[in-house]
């Protein structure tokens, strides 16, 4: 076995604890590269069989159009159950305000549509794609990482998961959040997408596109995105190393247009692939901050 076998087969094995421990788990998909990962380790884990959760997406109603278009139809090829919330009914209700300025951005939105997604359907565990290496505040998490009644998640109840036991028990309430690729890094997920053959949205492969420089990045020229007197709209070969709502995700100058191409680009990078995600450099805490108020 080489490491990619190893780490395969400890992601199987953390999807197959969820389905046993658990009454109504579910699968966050945001229909980037890492929740396609999971998706791709589920069908090993429990095909020939349905998966035993469907599908969530917390969509900010500003997604990039190629990803929405990628999640639709790999959903019709699964023929598994997709569930979305949507941002724009958080609103609609009053539950959150949609932030105003040039910067504004929909993404920090997210929690409350995901915590009311949660109670809604009654999910006591939710699969995530989210790696140690991204950002510190996630580097803190344990496999299955315990949120309280209320959603939030406190750093210092984590359990100790001694020799790989992991330990669902929670109480009435609470909610458990399930990271099975933690172990992974953003270089091992492309080498097991070009193992696997895993397909992609076009967005992870450099094209050409309408851009505006904002805070030093480019970001993708987007209806909803504020541009004014003092941007200037460029056309330049990018792709983007993260997929997240288009107002914070900046793409980056890139010719790579093959999986070696990418995997090349990312092994001589010394910027991280969240450095790319400008709701991250909001304060040094701010992903830390989010979770704690049940950000995923």
């Amino acid at each position: 076995m080489d490491y990619l076998d190893h780490l395969e087969a400890e992601a199987i094995y953390i999807l197959r604890e969820v389905a046993g421990q658990f009454e109504n788990p579910a699968l966050l998909f945001s229909g980037g590269k890492d929740s396609i990962t999971l998706v791709h380790l589920a069908k090993k884990a429990f095909r020939p069989g349905k998966f035993p959760f469907p599908l969530v997406h917390i969509d900010t109603g500003h997604n990039f159009p190629e990803t929405i278009s990628f999640r639709d139809q790999l959903i019709a090829e699964l023929g598994e159950k997709l569930i979305v919330g949507y941002v724009q009914d958080s609103i609609d209700q009053g539950k959150v305000v949609e932030q105003t300025g040039k910067n504004a951005s929909r993404n920090a939105l997210q929690t409350v549509t995901l915590l009311d997604t949660i109670e809604q359907y009654g999910f006591d565990a939710c699969i995530g794609g989210a790696r140690r290496d991204e950002e510190k505040a996630r580097a803190k998490e344990r496999i299955f990482s315990v949120r309280d009644e209320f959603g939030q998640w406190d750093p210092k109840r984590q359990r100790p998961e001694l020799w790989n036991i992991l330990n669902g028990r929670i109480h009435k309430g609470e909610n458990v959040r399930v990271f099975p690729i933690s172990n992974w890094t953003e270089l091992d997920v492309w080498n097991y997408i070009k193992r696997e053959n895993i397909a992609l949205p076009s967005i992870y492969f450099s094209h050409q596109r309408e851009v505006v420089l904002r805070n030093g990045q480019w970001m993708a020229a987007a209806p909803f995105l504020q541009i004014d007197d003092t941007d200037t709209v460029d056309y330049k070969s990018v792709r983007f190393r993260t997929v997240g709502d288009m107002t914070c995700t900046a793409a980056v100058d890139s010719e790579a247009v093959a999986l070696d191409d990418i995997i090349e680009e990312i092994r001589s990078s010394t910027i991280s692939e969240r450095g790319a995600r400008i709701d991250d450099k909001v304060s040094e805490a701010a992903m830390e901050e989010r979770k704690k108020q049940g950000y995923f």
